[in-house]
């Protein structure tokens, strides 16, 4: 008797066999992955676009000098050229053509004196938190 070296077409069956349900399980576990996970870029956290609103809002204001050209309840102009828009139909506000802030609800711009002190006052509302409002002092 001949001792027969190769692969025969019964183990090449199994092997075809065995590699298909290795890939059906495989491509199971990933569509279940894939349809499970959320893009990043669809999912905006609340308190970090009001963060990140209040950290360009805060330099603005806080320049030397700075004046306020026009106040309206969904803008603002300053004299140095930058305006802070607040569009419903986005829900986001701009700062000049660049949104600075998403998922915004609400947004009222308002403009008080207080001590002798220029202000900007913003309420801003963002997904589920509350809303807040915020005073802000013009540096003289």
């Amino acid at each position: 008797m001949k001792l027969e070296k190769g692969v025969t077409l019964i183990s090449l069956t199994i092997y075809i066999i065995a590699m298909t349900i290795v890939i059906a399980v495989v491509a199971s576990i990933s569509t279940f992955f894939y349809e499970n996970t959320q893009d990043a870029s669809d999912f905006v956290d609340p308190l970090t676009e009001y963060t990140n609103f209040n950290r360009f809002f805060s330099e603005e204001v806080n320049h030397n000098n700075i004046k306020i050209l026009e106040l309206k309840e969904n803008w603002v102009a300053f004299d140095n050229g930058t305006q802070y828009t607040f569009v419903p139909k986005n829900k986001a506000i701009y700062r000049n053509q660049v949104k600075v802030c998403a998922n915004v609800e609400n947004c009222v711009f308002q403009q008080q004196i207080k001590n002798g002190k220029e202000q900007i006052i913003v309420t801003v509302k963002m997904g589920k938190m509350q809303e807040k409002r915020i005073e802000f002092t013009l540096e003289k």
